[in-house]
């Protein structure tokens, strides 16, 4: 029987038959000044789309709507952890947009200028997003919780003229010091290209500002007065905003979305797989400092006029209740979260759920990593009843938008707990060995996309001789664009992903990812979260080292080390060779909630981890090696007892 219904199955196979005729068509639902000359030109490994198309993409998220009379309708929802919250209309955003565009002519930021925005995920930062989108300058967003020396990195490379950043945050009830970072960043090398710093004060600590340097923001936008506060006519393919990869494995990458390509992804992949209206009220979990905040906080929601909840700190904080409230308070009807946050929640219990009124919620979407069938149960079942489902999908920084998911706007297909969906329409995925053969259905190998699409960048900022090597000449002569992950795909055209393709455990003569070795894990009820890495064992090459993290209400005990061994047995068989098993407080994190295998790595090997400023746990540099200390602490604890 087939799985996948006729209507998507014809929506693929258009897209597959005519890429070009299908993209043009994608094109056409959005406003375009200009259309375009050429609709795809390739030259690999780079390539350019809806060539002499002209457009802006902040025009689309905010002027199109108020010009069409929907300025009235709610466009941003602001909330934070301390029960503040702010509501802009679309009217009222463009007003504020376009005095901060106004402020950046008169700051002395013109098209093709670089910005750096070290904020959190506050309006004001969505307000010079989207300003310098306006005025074509590029932003470049640093996630507010790196360190100075990887701060410095970005804004260097970049070549950034102004910092913006606000004073301070707060994460779990504590106030963080931003503008301290600031001045550390400067002294870190910063200051070779930084002219300007703009300080948008929020806390209550005195605040070292540098004369001649540092403005307040009420300063920076009485700079606007009597400047231009209109929008530039950009070419599809100049860019919109440059945004470092998060650095799980290797240095970052400057990734560059554009004006054209990724605004149309980003619109039709909300459409295919979100289903996103202008009706709804969305809530993306995520941070402007990464993709997720872009694409999904910001851009495309706006781009079809829905209401987006921007969120600044902690969910769980002052306590799990917090995340079901911000649901009910607003009638959220789509969400968009991380598989870190759905076992986060997990380890409170489905009990804070029941007294909030969650029946507003239509869809939910994960992704971040691989949302592991207990979690989807939990989620799908305990938490929303089995009344909406809960999607998993993929992408990465690279992509600009999903690439893999189940349509829920074209069609909702069966959900497979552990899958990340199909290959989305427009999207030729592929699973390939390391010498360029295809996989057979359910084998793993290498996961390629087979040609460009508009969401993918089409070039590194500084680095245009890393761009094909790292991303397009992987794999010997066979010109596809490699992830860098490990996957399979069963015979309905399912992707199974096992983690990253160089963090596959190989355990004598097999190979297991790191994703099935964490599924088998969660099966155990007492298990919360948990990340596995490869130790080197000299007679079976490696053996699986596991750091667990348990629920509220266990406790590490030699019993229940045993029972979490034989629950990965019985699930992969004695393969699963389990070396080492650490119960730990906490896992090292990306804050887009991607663990650092390679933080668990150092850990199990003695080695230092490199940088680990992106980790999620820490506000510097400093702050990540302490985690790694302690980890180590814990795990050289547990050896000793």
């Amino acid at each position: 029987m087939e799985v996948i219904n006729p209507i998507v199955r014809r929506f693929v196979d258009k897209a597959i038959k005519d890429p070009e005729g299908f993209w043009a068509k994608a094109a056409e639902e959005v406003p375009w000044f200009r259309k375009w000359d050429t609709v795809f030109e390739w030259t690999p490994p780079t390539f350019r789309w809806f060539v002499g198309a002209q457009t802006n993409l902040c025009y689309n998220c905010l002027d199109y709507h108020v010009e069409r009379g929907r300025g009235g309708h709610a466009a941003l929802i602001a909330e934070d952890e301390r029960g503040e919250r702010r509501v802009y209309t679309y009217a009222q955003l463009l007003e504020e947009v376009k005095r901060a565009a106004a402020a950046l002519r008169g700051l002395g930021i013109k098209r093709g200028d670089r910005i750096a925005i070290y904020m959190p995920t506050c309006p004001e930062a969505i307000t010079i997003m989207l300003a310098a989108v306006r005025i074509g300058a590029i932003h470049v967003a640093i996630f507010a919780g790196f360190g100075a020396s990887a701060f410095a990195d970005r804004v260097v490379r970049t070549g950034g003229r102004v910092i913006f950043a606000a004073d301070a945050t707060w994460r779990k009830g504590n106030e963080v010091s931003l503008k301290e970072m600031v001045d550390d960043c400067l002294r870190e090398g910063a200051s070779q290209t930084v002219e300007k710093v703009v300080v948008l004060r929020r806390g209550g600590a005195e605040v070292p500002m540098q004369a001649g340097r540092d403005i307040w923001w009420d300063e920076f936008l009485a700079l606007g007065k009597g400047e231009d506060d209109g929008y530039e006519v950009m070419e599809a393919n100049e860019p919109a905003y440059i945004l470092p990869t998060s650095g799980t494995t290797a240095k970052p990458k400057l990734a560059v979305h554009t004006h054209g390509g990724y605004q149309v992804h980003t619109w039709a992949m909300a459409r295919w797989l979100f289903g996103l209206k202008p009706t709804d009220v969305w809530w993306a979990t995520s941070d402007i400092g990464w993709i997720v905040g872009h694409a999904y906080i910001v851009h495309a929601p706006l781009l079809y006029g829905a209401t987006t909840i921007a969120y600044e700190g902690a969910p769980d904080h002052p306590g799990p209740e917090t995340f079901y409230k911000v649901i009910q308070e607003n009638h959220v009807t789509g969400m968009f979260t991380s598989p870190t946050l759905v076992r986060l929640l997990m380890r409170y219990g489905a009990d804070v759920a029941r007294g909030f009124d969650l029946s507003s919620v239509e869809r939910v979407f994960c992704a971040g990593e691989v949302l592991n069938a207990p979690a989807w149960e939990w989620l799908q079942k305990e938490v929303f009843k089995d009344e909406v489902p809960v999607i998993d999908h993929m992408w990465a920084t690279e992509t600009g938008g999903p690439i893999i998911g189940n349509p829920y706007g074209i069609g909702l297909l069966p959900i497979k707990p552990g899958s990340g969906g199909i290959s989305l329409p427009g999207i030729e995925a592929a699973v390939l060995t390391p010498e360029g053969q295809p996989c057979a259905p359910n084998e793993k190998g290498l996961f390629v996309v087979k040609r460009p699409f508009p969401g993918l960048i089409s070039m590194l900022w500084g680095e245009p001789d890393r761009y094909g090597p790292d991303y397009w000449q992987r794999i010997p002569n066979a010109n596809v664009y490699c992830t860098g992950d490990a996957a399979s795909i069963d015979e309905d055209g399912y992707v199974w992903f096992s983690g990253r393709a160089d963090e596959v455990i190989k355990i004598a003569a097999h190979r297991i990812g790191t994703i099935e070795v964490e599924t088998a894990f969660l099966q155990h009820p007492a298990v919360a979260e948990v990340g596995v890495t490869g130790r080197p064992e000299e007679l079976r090459g490696e053996v699986i080292a596991a750091f667990v993290v348990l629920k509220q209400g266990h406790e590490p005990s030699e019993q229940l080390r045993k029972e979490l061994i034989q629950t990965v047995r019985k699930e992969l068989g004695p393969v699963a060779v389990i070396g080492d098993l650490n119960f730990v407080g906490m896992l090292p994190k990306t804050r887009s909630g991607k663990i650092m295998r390679r933080v668990l790595k150092a850990v199990v090997v003695g080695k230092d981890p490199g940088d680990i400023s992106t980790i999620e746990d820490a506000g510097s540099v400093e702050e990540a090696y302490e985690a790694f200390r302690q980890m180590k602490a814990q795990v050289a604890e547990q050896e000793t007892e």
